[in-house]
């Protein structure tokens, strides 16, 4: 992969790099683990919401509960 050059003011640089050695990383290594996090918060931040969105849906908990069986009752029985 090819090299490129960011510009940021040095107080960001620094502060960059002191996060990166506190995580035993080089400030490249930092930056590709730190867009790579970012990238699956933000996945995860669609999923939650299309999870929320489904499950919100009138019918879906008991088409789930008919197709799956309900879950357990407290005391880790099942429920009849």
């Amino acid at each position: 992969m090819a090299d490129t050059t960011v510009k940021i003011d040095s107080e960001t640089r620094d502060r960059l790099a002191a996060l990166a050695a506190a995580h035993g990383k080089s400030l490249r290594a930092y930056l590709a683990a730190l867009a790579i996090e970012e990238e699956n918060q933000l996945a995860l931040g669609r999923a939650t919401a299309a999870f929320r969105e489904t499950v919100g849906r009138p019918g879906i908990a008991a088409a789930f509960d008919a197709e799956f069986g309900a879950p357990p009752a407290a005391g880790g029985t099942r429920a009849a």
